[in-house]
């Protein structure tokens, strides 16, 4: 009975971490499957049904891969980095609610630690470019360094927008403040923002300026190869699903499903007042097991349309240099948001809304 802290421990961990691994891999097929799409492309469609398991055959491609490294690189900071990486990557799943409480750590610091994990995972990329010893990689490196720490600006200032109208820092506190509205409708420009900043943050098309075939070759993943580059893979994917987790929760209501009951009850009864009146006596929505899967699957179909939008951006957009990335950073999104950030705590003054939770510090 000692170990059983332990066990429960590893397993809440397992029950997270393995899910989010398959989301990856299938995000990477969906990616593939929609571009082609949008392309007039097959995409996979031959290993697996409708080519479901391609990502596990490119998986065990890359894991039986023979592995070269560079003769002059630093070996212990080589592989440190792709593993620095994706560990930060997973680390931010931590505090994400899947539902009220449905969360491995509902702690009330939860936006600062998930701002300060997605912090940490750049010096994975600056580790793993400068030690392997080739100047595309260490470009990359500190193409890809400057980029997400200019872009963390952006999306801590838009953060701290939602976090000015509701008064706390806890993820749950956060969702459940939008059972009135959600955060997109009066923040919609800020949403926008947060979503360039997003895109800029996970090193995808088109401010994928870090890895650049044009001209870096792979940036800062050139000289790596086999089971360390899966880390890279996975940790870029599990950063993108992460990222558009955290849009939903801020700006979509998370895990909040509020009009399903009331389509539910007009189906069924047909007559909308009848069913006001009897929403909590008979609805299927009052089952907790039910409740709990309806929480995740609306988080989970939010999620979904968020990955979509970023394939659709990849797909729509070309790449664009270095110096306009960062020249659009400083110049235009910055100043936008600043802007915001002194009008909405000067919009909730003059109505007298600010949250209590600020108004008592």
């Amino acid at each position: 009975m000692l170990y059983l802290p332990i066990i429960i421990s590893i397993s809440e961990v397992l029950l997270v971490t393995v899910p989010v691994l398959l989301t990856v891999a299938y995000v990477t097929v969906a990616e593939r499957k929609t571009m082609a799409s949008m392309q007039r492309r097959l995409g996979p469609n031959i290993v697996g049904y409708y080519g479901l398991l391609q990502a596990f055959a490119d998986a065990l491609k890359l894991l039986l891969k023979e592995y070269v490294s560079p003769t002059q690189a630093n070996l212990i900071l080589f592989f440190l980095g792709p593993i620095i990486t994706l560990i930060f990557s997973l680390l931010g799943y931590l505090v994400v609610p899947y539902g009220p409480g449905l969360a491995l750590s509902d702690f009330n610091l939860g936006i600062l630690y998930m701002l300060a994990v997605s912090s940490l995972a750049t010096y994975g990329i600056l580790l793993a470019g400068w030690s392997a010893n080739s100047k595309y990689a260490f470009l990359g490196s500190l193409r890809s360094t400057a980029q997400l720490i200019s872009y963390e600006l952006i999306l801590s200032s838009a953060i701290l927008l939602v976090i000015m109208l509701t008064g706390s820092l806890n993820i749950t506190v956060i969702v459940e403040a939008q059972r009135a509205i959600w955060f997109i409708v009066p923040l919609f420009p800020i949403f926008i923002i947060f979503f360039i900043g997003s895109i800029a943050e996970t090193n995808r098309a088109p401010f994928d300026l870090a890895e650049a075939e044009s001209e870096l070759v792979s940036g800062f993943m050139t000289e790596h190869a086999a089971v360390i580059f899966v880390f890279f893979f996975l940790a870029e994917y599990a950063s993108i699903v992460l990222i558009c987790i955290l849009t939903s929760i801020l700006f979509l209501g998370g895990y909040l499903y509020d009009y399903l009951p009331s389509l539910y009850g007009i189906m069924q009864y047909q007559d909308f007042d009848y069913y006001i009146e009897h929403l909590h006596d008979e609805s299927i929505f009052s089952d907790p097991l039910f409740e709990g899967l309806a929480y995740g699957l609306a988080l989970g179909i939010k999620s979904c349309a968020m990955v979509f939008v970023f394939i659709w951006a990849r797909a729509s957009f070309p790449r664009i240099r270095f110096d306009q990335l960062m020249s659009f950073c400083w110049t235009v999104l910055l100043p936008i948001v600043i802007a915001f950030v002194i009008l909405v705590p000067c919009i909730l003054y003059s109505f007298e809304i600010i949250p209590s939770n600020i108004n008592l510090l």
